[in-house]
């Protein structure tokens, strides 16, 4: 009696397959100019799942340059810059619909009505205190990345 080498036949179906196809990753955005504060952003973002960060801009100009190059989809932004400010990045953007279907986050130190008012007026959904609201962001951007998944 001899024995025989039984190999089993191969099981891969289209939906194992497509279930270790990772969704892509949020492609996120940051308009941040200092250098502490990108710091512990960029940090902050590596903790989350499916969060990538995929651009940084410092000043108005290069976020604008940036952002009417590559599709993002979240930005975030702070209001004062080494050199121009988040809302007049803000109103360029909804005027020329730039990054039409991104997210838009604010996330700064100017926290008072009327910046919250002008934020609103440009479609901005998320105005978050850097400094009392940091883990707000952290929560929503958690939440978008599992949407996505």
């Amino acid at each position: 009696m001899t024995d025989s080498l039984v190999r089993p036949a191969a099981t891969t179906s289209a939906a194992s397959a497509a279930s270790t196809i990772a969704a892509p990753a949020l492609r996120v955005f940051l308009v941040e100019d200092s250098p502490v504060l990108r710091d512990l952003i960029t940090e902050d973002l590596a903790t989350i799942p499916g969060i990538e960060l995929s651009g940084i801009a410092e000043t108005e100009a290069e976020a604008l340059s940036k952002l009417q190059n590559n599709a993002f989809d979240v930005i975030i932004f702070d209001i004062q810059l080494r050199e121009g400010n988040g809302i007049n990045l803000l109103r360029v953007l909804a005027r020329e619909a730039v990054q039409p279907d991104a997210v838009k986050i604010v996330l700064s130190n100017h926290v008072g009505s009327t910046y919250r008012r002008l934020c609103e007026q440009y479609d901005v959904p998320y105005f978050f205190d850097k400094t009392a609201e940091f883990g707000l962001l952290h929560s929503l951007l958690l939440r978008l990345s599992q949407r996505q998944a």
